[in-house]
């Protein structure tokens, strides 16, 4: 999986790409992280990538060539001057690479996306800055639009590494365990099941016995409980697009019942 990441601040990156996982990942050659500074595209003393906004308010708004040229430059696409009559632009047509601006505006991000996103061989991540940026960027470059959530950061580092850290996590060998991905919170449709480890007692706390017998059966029935009781309490609309089975089903019931 490659990533290319376009963005006024790759300063705000390494720290984080050199580290754990993903640090393991990048020096295994699982997936490979690019992050271009949009500056380099521009072609004036000043490396401006930013200017007023067309009828006035505040903020600035960042340019539209920059943008384009850094994009198109990186991905291989080439220049857009229009979209044909009736047609798709260049940088959309034909082009198994899916361009991402992290806006407030996108779809909401989530373990479904990161699964489809994880399909692809190569994403391209654009990180927004400033008031905004020029409409024509969403309208003839990009190819999708991901938000992280109902609320406003200063730019779209953040959110980049956040989705280059959560597609990661679902490629083959990025994880030490292989089932690791399946068991997380939202992997599965619902939260993750406790998890405790040694000592087997602490402060008079102890590790239910169950995960102590070495009964595999009662274990992964235990957790698949456990996992419906914390959704059910504090995530129940988790639980109307989970994928249950009769046994949940039945287990849920049970719960709202006693609740009741």
């Amino acid at each position: 999986m490659q990533f290319e990441v376009f963005t006024l601040l790759p300063e705000v990156f390494p720290a984080y790409l050199d580290t754990s996982i993903i640090k393991r990942a990048r020096e295994r050659g699982l997936i490979q992280v690019n992050v271009h500074n949009i500056r380099d595209y521009t072609h004036d003393k000043h490396h401006t990538t930013d200017d007023t906004p067309y009828g006035g308010g505040g903020g600035m708004v960042m340019k539209p060539e920059p943008v384009f040229e850094a994009v198109e430059t990186v991905l291989g696409f080439p220049l857009v001057q229009a979209a044909a009559p009736g047609g798709e632009d260049a940088a959309r047509s034909g082009k198994n690479i899916p361009i991402i601006l992290l806006t407030p505006q996108g779809r909401v991000f989530n373990q479904s996306i990161a699964r489809e996103l994880a399909g692809y061989p190569r994403i391209a991540l654009l990180c927004g800055r400033y008031e905004g940026i020029d409409e024509r960027v969403r309208e003839h470059l990009i190819t999708d639009e991901i938000s992280i959530g109902d609320y406003v950061l200063t730019g779209g580092e953040l959110p980049a590494l956040i989705l280059i850290d959560a597609v990661s996590r679902l490629l083959p060998d990025v994880l030490g365990d292989p089932t690791g991905a399946e068991d997380d919170s939202h992997a599965m449709g619902l939260l993750e099941y406790p998890h405790y480890t040694r000592p087997p007692e602490f402060r008079g706390w102890k590790v239910p016995e169950v995960l102590l017998s070495g009964d595999h059966g009662r274990i992964e029935k235990w957790r698949r409980e456990q996992a419906l009781l914390r959704t059910l309490r504090k995530r129940p609309d988790m639980l109307e697009k989970a994928d249950l089975s009769e046994a949940d089903k039945k287990f849920v019931n049970s719960l709202k019942s006693k609740v009741e």
